[in-house]
């Protein structure tokens, strides 16, 4: 299946992660997953009613109130509370791995995007990750970046890059089929 959100890695995924509770967008896989399971605990807290988990979830999330609560708690761990998407630096050092040919994406493989991010050095190096550009059933062009490899060493970042080339996380292929019922007189 294709990853929840778009980003592997520290500063990447923190990013992310304050764009959407910025209300500045981000992608809907993260906000729709993010929203599902805060409403299934808010559901089961009692805060809201059965089936009204989401709704609150969502009021929550677009009130600012869990933009809010993230600064309360950066401030308690001895962060700085004012901290904004655009303030968080990613790896200097940034590649893109090019679709192959034109078509469609048709696999993602999760565990190599991951092993990616990690040849790039993340955890430990907080700025080191992965930005995947493209989401399962896109069409894209030969040549299209596909995915970014960040890290803030050149050698990590060049076996990254190496290793992604060798065997691609992502699966390009010409045509992408879906299956539609046949339709029979009655």
């Amino acid at each position: 299946g294709s990853p929840v959100g778009r980003t592997i890695g520290p500063a990447l995924e923190v990013k992310e992660a304050l764009t959407v509770l910025e209300n500045k967008g981000g992608p809907n896989s993260l906000k729709e997953k993010s929203l599902s399971l805060a409403g299934i605990l808010l559901e089961m807290g009692g805060v809201a009613g059965r089936g009204e988990g989401y709704s609150a979830a969502e009021e929550i999330l677009t009130s600012g109130k869990a933009l809010e609560k993230l600064k309360q708690i950066i401030e308690i761990q001895g962060g700085d509370p004012k901290v904004k998407s655009e303030d968080i630096v990613t790896g200097e050092n940034c590649e893109d791995i090019l679709a192959p040919a034109g078509g469609y994406i048709v696999a993602f493989f999760n565990k190599r995007l991951v092993e990616l991010a990690r040849i790039a050095g993340a955890p430990a190096d907080k700025k080191a990750g992965v930005t995947i550009h493209k989401k399962m059933g896109e069409r894209v062009k030969k040549g299209e970046p596909l995915i970014s490899i960040c890290s803030s060493s050149d050698w990590e970042l060049e076996s990254a890059v190496k290793d992604a080339k060798r065997q691609m996380p992502i699966v390009v292929e010409g045509m992408l089929l879906e299956r539609y019922p046949r339709i029979t007189e009655l």
